[in-house]
């Protein structure tokens, strides 16, 4: 509890522990009320440390100390110090020494779900960052490394499941009760971050995968009782993932058995721990009857994502919890690799930059701003953060980008076999990429330690007596947080100039001849690169989003036109649209849009949608606007979101209308044509479906809802009726209300839908939207202790209704604000990320600026407030 300001926690501060743990023998007596936790540990002083003879200071929360045994000799209470926070032994052998320790925990009433928990009847752990130490005492950090022998016990008919991390190596009844035992060793060392236990009444699902050197690995995936039938997607993913990393990376899985348990409640997606992932079970579950096609791709890449941390994360793990990004960020980007492979590249692309622009640059871009690697944190939770996860995918992939696919395969395999074992830096591996390519690496290596997004500015001039394009570019970082001062990144631009017949042109830079590959090395605050062409070129920069930057070009309304139309890089093709598409809702904002402007749009739409070469999903993206949130932040100050949201509805409806024709033929050739399959051109196809309805429903309001109406009732998948609905949500109409109540009904029993039908009330576009989520709050089917609900339902009304969120008269800050100190003594975790709701507020107008700071006020005055909302709260409050 916050009894006074929380201190930071500094990278500077960094020091070895004084003592190593080299072995670890935990034994669990499982109890809902009173687990019994005995920990024998195997010590010695760490010869790196600083602190020789030094006290020996474990951590510990929220458990209770039942005994000490020192050398076999059981400690009295004045050789020790236990409080709420940590467990201190004066004086200890200077010399290898054994220490066992007894605590007891509450899991039935542990709804943080951090550390020991139960979920739906099973116990379950989590323990990322710092949930160990409400198991036992330790040095609850990541570079403490050792090996664990578990042992579990539990009685039979309520827990005759009993997982833990490694192979199993020993089970049997305990002769004369109603308990059994099981014993699983780990022969890896690993932080304890990565320890897991779970235990319960479970279904299980197993199958089995042949490794490139024949080893056979036992695959199992458990999960609740009766949901053992939508576990067959997940499998197929997980053995996928499997042969991907094999073949990609060269990596082997190294255990005898892998496992997934998927539960209800869990804080985060999922959870890497070696050779037991633990799942949120909405990223496991799967059917057509139940999950959408994003289910199926986010199950896809979520399991992927926690088994490729079992190389970059758990055989190498972090050195302390500043190196996060060194796991987080380096697995993301092997996620989205693996998904770019599976499916299309270009389409993979422009969803993650979607996520990225909607996600880090609004965090980049306000008082959360903090770097890729941070320097300091109150609380470790609150750094799980897109900067972290997505950034920190971008910083590896520009080093791709800059070494080349070959270099960056032997500069893996380098860091593979210096650092496995071992808690590592980011310095360590950029070293590896420096080292393999022979690259200075110095300057990039600003990308981790400096916050901020860069803007690069364009400015090209053709000289037709010289035949020679000059383009000139600029960078500049904005002041952040901490950083008032920046310096230039070393940012790879991928480039092509196209000429007047829509094709690239050769780039023959002035001084270097023709480019083998087509990119330019931005590196100086201001650089020009001139290219020997024999026609004016359109500019086409940042191809593949190369680099995560704003770039500003000076591109006309026609060159726009012209790269929608021919650009050859599909992500700069999508991009010119998105420029274009914000321009015209910028100028309705404004009161200047023309009609001619918005034709011109729409008939460069309608080339793409006939086009029989351009994937359905491509077009899907295509016929998308930036969202409110891009617009807002766009116009940067004083926004007004009623007209942001005014703009972006009459532009749709614009679109909609002249595209009407073409939307119609969209409908009627991607109707479903038989069983449901989640394969790349299906759901390509579905997607382009559901976008042309929602257009269809903004052009046509009659027509539109009718099809949506007849959509919802006779679609034969989730894909299909979540999309009918999510069409009739953008609307405020009695039908939507009608469908909504429809959905519940359907599928109240299936807590999943639930999940969504809440989702979808967030979203749902109209006055009283606030009082709708305060409402629904109140609902029997809504649970504060359940972060999923919290989630679909307050995340989904502020990331899914911005006007709603950020209604003039303060409603909507006050209904999430009222939500965060609910949450607060229930789970910090969860309330903290619903407090970064209010980190883009400042960019609005004064009224709403003002009604958004007095809800911050309210919750700082709490004087309860956990270590994790006071640190977000206070950062944005005083921005």
């Amino acid at each position: 509890m916050k009894t006074e300001t929380p201190q930071p926690i500094h990278l500077a501060d960094y020091t070895p522990v004084p003592y190593l743990i080299d072995s670890v023998a935990l034994d669990f007596r499982l109890d809902p009320q009173e687990t019994r936790v005995t920990a024998r540990l195997s010590l010695r002083p760490n010869p790196a440390s600083r602190e020789q003879g030094a006290a020996l200071v474990f951590d510990g929360e929220r458990i209770t100390l039942q005994s000490l045994v020192l050398d076999g000799v059981a400690l009295q209470p004045g050789q020790y110090h236990a409080d709420e926070q940590s467990l201190t032994i004066a004086n200890v052998p200077q010399a290898p020494f054994t220490l066992e320790v007894v605590t007891t925990c509450n899991p039935a009433a542990n709804t943080e779900l951090s550390g020991l928990y139960l979920s739906g009847g099973v116990f379950c752990t989590q323990c990322e960052a710092e949930g160990f130490r409400r198991i036992t005492y330790f040095y609850d950090r990541p570079d403490v490394m050792a090996r664990y022998t578990v042992r579990i016990e539990a009685e039979r008919e309520q827990a005759p499941i009993l997982l833990s991390n490694g192979n199993p190596r020993e089970r049997d009844v305990i002769g004369g009760t109603t308990r059994h035992f099981a014993v699983w060793d780990d022969p890896f060392p690993k932080p304890s971050y990565l320890f897991a236990l779970v235990a319960g009444d479970l279904g299980a699902v197993h199958d089995g995968f042949t490794t490139m050197s024949g080893r056979t690995v036992e695959l199992g995936i458990y999960v609740l009782k009766g949901n053992e039938g939508r576990c067959a997607w997940a499998m197929e993913s997980l053995k996928q993932s499997m042969r991907w990393d094999e073949r990609r990376f060269g990596r082997e899985y190294d255990l005898d058995v892998f496992n997934i348990v998927a539960v209800p409640d869990f804080n985060m997606g999922a959870m890497e721990n070696k050779g037991l992932n633990v799942f949120n079970d909405k990223y496991i579950l799967a059917n057509p009857e139940t999950a959408t096609d994003l289910d199926y791709v986010n199950i896809e890449a979520i399991i992927a994502h926690e088994y490729f941390h079992n190389w970059t994360g758990n055989r190498i793990t972090c050195r302390d919890w500043f190196q996060l990004c060194l796991k987080e960020g380096l697995t993301v980007f092997r996620d989205q690799e693996f998904t770019s492979d599976l499916r299309s590249r270009a389409v993979k692309r422009i969803t993650d930059v979607k996520t990225l622009r909607a996600r880090q640059f609004p965090e980049d871009n306000g008082p959360l701003a903090h770097p890729p690697r941070p320097d300091a944190y109150i609380e470790i939770n609150n750094f799980y953060t897109p900067t972290v996860y997505e950034k920190g995918a971008e910083i590896c992939r520009m080093m791709l980008t800059l070494i080349g696919e070959q270099a960056f395969r032997k500069a893996m395999d380098l860091y593979f076999d210096r650092h496995d074992g071992e808690a590592a830096t980011v310095e360590q591996f950029v070293a590896c990429m420096a080292e393999a390519s022979g690259r200075d690496l110095t300057q990039f290596f600003t990308w981790y330690s400096q916050a901020g997004t860069p803007a690069v500015k364009a400015e090209g001039h053709y000289d037709a007596a010289k035949k020679q394009y000059t383009l000139t570019l600029e960078q500049q970082v904005k002041p952040t947080p901490g950083q008032l001062e920046k310096q230039a990144l070393h940012i790879p631009l991928g480039i092509g100039l196209i000429g007047p017949d829509g094709t690239d042109m050769p780039l023959d830079l002035e001084g270097v001849g023709t480019l083998n590959t087509p990119l330019i090395e931005l590196t100086e605050p201001r650089q020009s690169f001139r290219f020997n062409v024999a026609q004016r070129p359109v500019l086409s920069l940042n191809r593949g989003f190369s680099a995560p930057v704003k770039l500003e070009a000076d591109l006309s309304t026609a060159d726009e036109l012209f790269l929608m139309g021919h650009d050859g890089d599909s992500f700069n093709r999508w991009e010119a649209g998105q420029r274009l598409g914000r321009r015209l809702v910028l100028d309705a904002y404004h009161g200047t849009a023309t009609e001619a402007g918005v034709a011109a749009y729409a008939a460069a739409l309608k080339k793409i949608i006939d086009d029989p070469a351009v994937d359905d999903a491509f077009k899907a993206l295509m016929l998308m606007l930036p969202t409110e949130s891009e617009i807002a932040a766009a116009l940067g100050a004083e926004v007004d979101t009623d007209r942001v949201h005014a703009a972006r509805d009459g532009l749709r409806t614009a679109i909609a209308r002249q595209l009407a024709r073409e939307l119609d033929a969209i409908w009627q050739r991607t109707d479903e044509p038989g069983p449901y399959r989640p394969d790349p051109a299906s759901t390509a196809r579905r997607a382009l479906r559901q976008t042309a309805l929602a257009l269809m429903v903004m052009g046509d309001r009659t027509d539109g809802i009718a099809r949506a109406l007849a959509e919802f009732e006779a679609a034969h998948n989730m894909s299909a009726e979540m999309g009918a609905l999510a069409a009739l949500v953008q609307v405020d109409c009695p039908e939507r209300e009608t469908a909504l109540e429809r959905f519940h009904a359907r599928h109240a029993h299936e807590h999943l839908l639930v999940d969504k039908w809440l989702m979808l009330n967030a979203q749902a576009q109209g006055p009283g939207a606030a009082a709708r989520i305060a409402r629904l709050t109140t609902h029997p089917d809504f649970r504060w202790t359940t972060p999923n609900k919290v989630y679909a339902l307050l995340s989904g009304f502020v990331g899914g209704n911005p006007a709603g969120f950020n209604a003039e008269d303060g409603s909507g800050y006050k209904v999430i604000a009222d939500a965060i100190l609910r949450l607060d003594p229930i789970n910090p975790q969860v309330a903290s990320r619903l407090a970064t709701s209010f980190r883009s507020c400042k960019l609005l107008n004064s009224s709403r600026k003002t009604a958004a700071q007095a809800e911050l006020e309210r919750i700082l005055a709490e004087p309860s407030l956990s270590r994790d909302v006071f640190e977000i709260v206070s950062k944005i409050a005083t921005s």
